[in-house]
C-alpha cells in the first residue's frame, strides 16, 4: 500500500474506534431513559448489559476464523456499519426479550468490531514500522466523551430512549460506509487454499498471549472500577453533591484521551514492557489516593493519575499480542480481549459485591493490589517491540520474538 493509502487506513481505523466508543456511550448514558420506558428493575437493566458483554466475549472468539479468511478489513467492511445499524435493535425494541436480543446482537457485532479494528491496528503498526495503537485508543476515548454528551445533550432537550439511540445511529452510519474502503488490506488472513493448522485461528497460542490477556484483565477491571463507582464514592464517602461526584468519570477519561495522545511515543523510546510496568505502579498510586484522602480535590487528582496511567494498559497489551501471536494475530488479539472484557464485566460487580459488605474504600484497595499485579505481570513479558520502519518488511522477527528472548516462564506454546 502507498503511504497514503496508509494515512487513509490509519485515519479508517482511528475513526472506526471513534465510532465505536460513541455509540457505546450514547446508548449507556441513556440507560436511565431505557429503564424509565421499558419499566425495567435493576435486575433488568444488570441482564441487558450482560447479555451485550456475552454477545461481545462470544463474536471475539468466533471472529479470528473470519479474519483469517477475509483479513480484519473483509470483516471491518461489513461489521462496522452493521454495528452501526444494530443500534436501532435497541432504539425500537418493543420489550424487554426482544432488547436483550437486541443487546446480544450489538455486543457481538460491537466485540466483532473490537478484535477486527484491533488486528487492523496491529497491521498498520507493522507496515508504518511504529507504534500507532495508543493514538487508535486515543480516539475511541474521544468517541466515548463525544457520544456521552450526544446523550446528554438529547436528555437536556427532552428525547426519550428511541429518538436519541435512533438518532446517534442516523448520525454515525454515514461514517461508517465511507471508512469501508480506505481500511489497510494487509497480510493479517490466510488466501483460500493455504489453510493449515493456524488458518482458522485454532493453533497453540503462546503462553505470553494469555499473560497479556491477564494484565488486560486488570486494566479492564480497573477502568470499570472508576466507571461504575468513583461517582459514588465521592458522593457517599467524600460528602460532595451530586453534581460534583458525576464530574469524577470525565476527568477519569480526559485523563485516560491525554495519556493515549502520547503513549506511542513513549513506547517507541522505551518499550512495551517498562511503560506497562510504570503504568501499573502509578495507576496504584491513584487508586491508593483516592482510598485514604479525605478531600474531594486530592480524590480528582488520584482519578486523573490513575487514567493517566492506566490508559496505556489496553491499547499496548493488544499491540503486544498481536506481535506475538505471528501468523495467528487476529486469534491472539482475540484472546487477549477475552480476559479484558470478562474483567470489563465482572470486576465492578465483584467491587459492588464488597462494598455492600464492608465498604468502597476497601473495594478500591482491593483494586490498588491489582494495578501492582499489572507491574508484576509486565516484568515477566518479553521484550515486544513494534519493529522500525527499516524493519518492517521483516515479518519473522515480529512473529518470533515470544521464542528467542522470551523467558521460559512467558516463551513458547502451553
Amino acid at each position: 500500500m502507498s503511504p497514503t493509502g496508509l494515512v487513509r487506513a490509519r485515519r479508517a481505523t482511528a475513526a472506526t474506534f471513534a465510532l465505536v466508543g460513541a455509540i457505546s456511550a450514547v446508548w449507556v448514558v441513556r440507560i436511565p431513559a431505557l429503564r424509565d420506558k421499558m419499566a425495567l428493575t435493576e435486575a433488568q437493566v444488570g441482564i441487558e448489559v450482560l447479555a451485550w458483554g456475552i454477545g461481545a466475549l462470544v463474536a471475539m472468539q468466533l471472529s479470528a476464523p473470519l479474519m483469517a479468511r477475509y483479513g480484519s478489513h473483509g470483516v471491518l467492511r461489513y461489521a462496522v456499519p452493521a454495528s452501526v445499524a444494530s443500534l436501532s435493535l435497541l432504539a425500537f425494541a418493543p420489550n424487554f426479550p426482544f432488547l436483550v436480543a437486541g443487546g446480544l446482537v450489538f455486543g457481538a457485532l460491537f466485540g466483532m468490531v473490537d478484535v477486527a479494528a484491533n488486528a487492523q491496528a496491529a497491521e498498520l503498526e507493522r507496515a508504518c514500522g511504529r507504534p500507532l495503537m495508543g493514538k487508535m485508543h486515543a480516539g475511541w476515548s474521544l468517541g466515548a466523551v463525544l457520544g456521552g454528551l450526544l446523550g446528554a445533550a438529547t436528555a437536556a432537550a427532552g428525547l426519550g430512549f428511541t429518538p436519541s439511540v435512533a438518532l446517534a445511529a442516523l448520525l454515525a452510519l454515514p461514517v461508517a460506509l465511507l471508512t469501508t474502503a480506505h481500511f489497510h488490506t494487509g497480510t493479517d488472513h490466510v488466501p483460500d487454499g493455504a489453510g493449515g493448522h493456524d488458518a482458522g485461528g485454532r493453533g497453540r497460542l503462546p503462553r505470553v498471549v494469555h499473560l497479556l490477556g491477564a494484565l488486560m484483565f486488570c486494566a479492564f477491571l480497573a477502568e470499570g472500577s472508576v466507571a461504575d463507582w468513583s461517582s459514588l464514592h465521592l458522593h457517599d464517602s467524600l460528602g460532595v453533591s451530586e453534581a460534583v461526584a458525576a464530574l469524577g468519570y470525565p476527568v477519569f477519561e480526559l485523563a485516560m484521551l491525554l495519556g493515549r495522545l502520547v503513549c506511542d511515543r513513549v513506547t517507541q523510546r522505551f518499550g512495551g514492557r517498562v511503560l506497562l510496568a510504570g503504568a501499573g505502579l502509578l495507576a496504584a498510586a491513584g487508586f491508593a489516593i483516592l482510598t485514604v484522602t479525605g478531600r474531594a480535590a486530592i480524590a480528582f487528582v488520584g482519578l486523573a493519575l490513575v487514567g493517566a496511567a492506566i490508559c496505556v494498559v489496553v491499547p499496548l497489551t493488544f499491540s503486544l499480542a498481536g506481535l506475538a501471536g505471528g501468523s495467528q494475530s487476529a486469534a491472539a488479539i482475540g484472546r487477549a480481549g477475552m480476559f479484558g472484557y470478562t474483567g470489563l464485566l465482572l470486576g465492578p460487580v465483584a467491587i459492588g459485591l464488597i462494598a455492600e459488605h464492608g465498604s468502597l474504600r476497601i473495594g478500591f484497595t482491593v483494586v490498588v493490589f491489582t494495578c501492582l499485579l499489572i507491574t508484576a505481570g509486565a516484568l515477566r513479558l518479553p521484550d515486544l517491540r513494534v519493529p522500525h520502519r527499516t524493519d518492517a518488511g521483516d515479518r519473522g522477527s515480529a512473529a518470533s520474538v515470544d521464542t528467542g528472548e522470551s523467558p521460559p516462564a512467558v516463551a513458547g506454546g502451553a
